[in-house]
């Protein structure tokens, strides 16, 4: 009999995993991993980490199977809270989930599973894994989720082959509802539990208090940018890939002093909530950050258009794929979809490969491109690669 060890969170979804892996005949063992203890930041009500363990453990007694504990927590400061502060403190925002899943739920937690002789481990993710034969050679697909509401493989967007090799998506052809009402069913404690929010194993936090950890607060001004200032820039040629992807560059002079701020580190591009400038209109959102003049820059309202760009770069250093064999050389371009966030709708787009990496031009002008964010690439169902956006 197959081992497989549940990543369980105490989350309706993994818990519903371990049952269905359960009935399939597998050897069932439910692990519990602790990444985080400090609070630092983290908003009272949101951080339910004695309660998630709890429910876990109670899941594991309803259906009958091992429950185990690890502590991944200095694996986790290190290759996933120490990068975000670092690419914080550049200006960039990162993606700790993306990050998250990629060295420790698909590395790590595998790790302390195969010391339990595990040989799969399964998660309570809404995707879909597919092997499939070219060339003499297996390879497997990462499909997204049946449930279109709740796909999440753009988080596993970073996952190897070897990865995924051992890795199991029991829900990934079920609804959100259908999981409940299995877990409903069965009597689990789970079945009515609110999905976790905020940063993968923190939850959801105040972002300053909790970058204010390693990251200093200096007091910077607030620009507004106007809509007449676009008008005297030069139109950019569909042939100049550059120009396309590059963010536009804004000084002091080119817009009106409206507020402070505490720290252009601790804002990110479409960001509307925290600026705490009145007075105006419509909201003012942020269009870019000078993390070495400490400036924030904003614009009025939700179609300003230095919220939307045409076009991003992905560094060849930080291009990757999830088949191998269906890596673009430079040269290539390919026509495929395109997402840049979290149950962003896919978006029509085409890819140049070059020798220094991928320029991605969209259709249509694309709302807060961000550098530091993954873009997913799919062909289909199929995602297909990614990268962290460079510009």
């Amino acid at each position: 009999m197959e081992r497989v060890v549940v990543g369980l969170s105490g989350g309706v979804d993994s818990s519903v995993a371990a049952y269905l892996l359960k009935e399939q005949g597998y050897e069932v063992v439910g692990m519990f991993m602790r990444n985080w203890h400090d609070t630092t930041g983290v908003l009272k009500g949101n951080c339910p980490f004695d309660d998630d363990r709890d429910f876990a453990e109670m899941v594991a007694r309803k259906l009958r199977i091992p429950f185990e504990f690890v502590d991944l927590s200095n694996e986790y400061r290190q290759r996933v809270v120490d990068y975000m502060f670092n690419e914080y403190s550049k200006g960039r925002t990162p993606n700790p989930d993306v990050l998250c899943n990629r060295e420790i739920k698909f590395d790590a937690f595998v790790k302390a599973a195969f010391e339990l002789g595990a040989d799969y481990v399964a998660t309570g993710h809404y995707c879909r894994k597919q092997e499939i034969e070219v060339n003499g050679q297996t390879y497997y697909r990462l499909l997204t989720g049946t449930d279109s509401n709740k796909d999440q493989s753009y988080f596993l967007c970073q996952l190897s082959q070897q990865q995924l090799s051992r890795a199991l998506f029991p829900i990934g052809h079920l609804l959100k509802p259908e999981v409940r009402k299995i877990a409903s069913e069965l009597g689990l404690a789970t079945a009515e539990r609110k999905d976790s929010q905020g940063i993968c194993f923190v939850g959801k936090v105040d972002l300053p208090v909790f970058l204010q950890q390693k990251i200093k607060a200096v007091d910077g001004d607030i620009v507004e940018i106007p809509r007449a200032f676009y008008s005297s820039q030069p139109v950019i040629s569909p042939d100049d890939l550059e120009a396309l992807c590059k963010p536009t560059f804004y000084s002091k002079a080119d817009g009106n002093l409206v507020g402070q701020h505490h720290g252009a580190q601790f804002f990110t591009i479409g960001q509307r909530k925290g600026l705490n400038v009145g007075g105006k209109s419509e909201p003012l959102f942020v269009i870019a950050t000078d993390v070495l003049q400490n400036v924030v820059y904003t614009g009025m309202g939700d179609d300003h258009p230095g919220l939307y760009r045409k076009g991003l770069f992905v560094s060849q250093n930080d291009v990757h794929y999830i088949r191998p064999d269906q890596k673009l050389r430079p040269g290539q371009t390919a026509r495929l979809m395109v997402r840049i966030r979290y149950r962003q709708p896919l978006q029509k787009a085409t890819l140049l490969s070059r020798d220094n990496g991928i320029y991605i031009i969209f259709d249509n002008p694309q709302r807060g491109v961000t550098a530091g964010q993954f873009a997913a690439w799919y062909d289909n169902e199929e995602l297909i690669g990614s990268g962290v956006i460079a510009m």
